[in-house]
């Protein structure tokens, strides 16, 4: 099969990476405005399988021929471009997943779900790891229950080697990361849709060592629709990002001063985004491109089983990839975006729009993962 890849940048790298591994892939396009400074792990691959090609993926009838050559599109790209990408595949007739990320546009790409069953593909929006990977993990644990009372999920990318102030390293996009800091977040109280403030709510978590002790602090975002989808029908339902103790109160004094803010501000004669500003000045503090990460991953379900009530767990502690060059954050988000891939083109996904809990089963993705390293174990809470 050929697979397109569209965005050449960390995540399409990774994705790109893990579909040249797949036995039934043949060839790989991965497709950005430039593709001259690919990662190491990928060159080899240039002319053996994989195809890099030069694509504005603003140029709709571009992207439309491009498409049409490919059994599936993954789109790596920022978020804003993928209601109109996923149009363009249900057109072309070909699948498509994304990393997602933005609920507005989820649910503006649901409406594509009867012209994409009409052409018999599938569109899977929100699948890398958060939303993606964990809301798969949330709809798994909730199906060992007979009812859902709470759905807690916990999700961090983090430095190994924690530095100050922030303890914290780029592991993405910077800007994304200010979105969801500074977005309100979605979650279930008393069964209904309510939002809370980003950096809200923090409380501790333990997990095994070398991590030790993390916080966990309401972001947007990480449930993706299903807060819509289960609204009356489970009472307690929220995400929440892990960082190590001490991270969201620095940043909720950043915000509070208003370096996060988008509102242009007067400088000197100069409209400036303090927000741009934020990111000009942090991110070359904060990106560490030989700096070792690691993704921690917690779901906790509670709910009645066979009339006794009971919490259950599950984890996953990923590690940055020393042979290939692989961050954590990498693996778990563009592998989790070409599984899904692989997974639509094989038939294992029905055709329509749906999100990754409501359509991925859960222990083929789950074996998936495993032969990657990234095991999901039961977790003592």
């Amino acid at each position: 099969m050929r697979m397109l890849v569209l965005g050449a940048g960390l995540q399409g790298a990774a994705c790109a990476f893990d579909l040249l591994r797949t036995p039934d892939v043949s060839e790989v396009v991965i497709a950005d405005l430039t593709v001259d400074h690919l990662p190491p792990f990928l060159r080899p691959r240039i002319d053996n399988g994989l195809v890099p090609i030069r694509l504005d993926v603003r140029d709709r009838a571009a992207v439309f021929d491009v498409m049409r050559g490919c059994r599936a599109a993954m789109s790596a790209v920022p978020y804003y471009f993928n209601e109109t990408l996923a149009e363009i595949a249900v057109e072309a007739g070909v699948h498509f997943c994304d990393l997602g990320g933005n609920t507005e546009i989820v649910q503006r790409q649901k409406s594509l779900d009867a012209a994409a069953r009409a052409k018999r593909v599938s569109i899977v929006p929100d699948c890398g790891l958060a939303p993606g990977l964990i809301n798969v993990l949330a709809q798994y644990g909730m199906d060992q229950f007979d009812r859902t009372e709470a759905v807690r999920i916990y999700v961090g990318g983090l430095p190994q080697e924690p530095q100050p102030p922030l303890n914290y390293q780029v592991v993405y996009s910077l800007e994304g990361v200010l979105d969801y800091y500074t977005t309100r977040s979605w979650l279930l109280r008393g069964g209904q849709r309510v939002q809370v403030d980003a950096l809200s709510e923090i409380e501790p978590l333990d997990f095994p060592a070398p991590v030790g002790t993390l916080e966990a602090f309401h972001t947007a975002g990480g449930l993706s629709m299903m807060a819509f989808r289960y609204e009356g029908r489970v009472p307690t339902m929220e995400y929440k990002t892990l960082r190590y103790p001490g991270h969201a109160a620095m940043m909720s004094v950043i915000r509070s001063l208003g370096f996060l803010d988008s509102e242009p501000v007067d400088v000197k004669g100069q409209l400036v985004s303090p927000r741009d500003v934020a990111v000009a000045v942090m991110k070359p503090r904060l990106w560490r491109p030989q700096g070792r990460d690691l993704v921690v991953v917690r779901v906790v379900v509670e709910g009645e089983r066979h009339a006794a009530r009971e919490t259950r767990a599950w984890q996953a502690i990923d590690y940055f990839d020393d042979q290939h060059g692989i961050s954590a954050m990498m693996r778990t988000t563009g592998y989790s975006l070409a599984i899904t891939a692989v997974m639509q083109v094989r038939g294992q996904v029905a055709a329509g729009v749906h999100t990754p809990d409501e359509c991925v089963p859960a222990r083929i993705y789950f074996s998936e993962l495993a032969q990657r390293g990234i095991a999901i174990t039961p977790a003592v809470v």
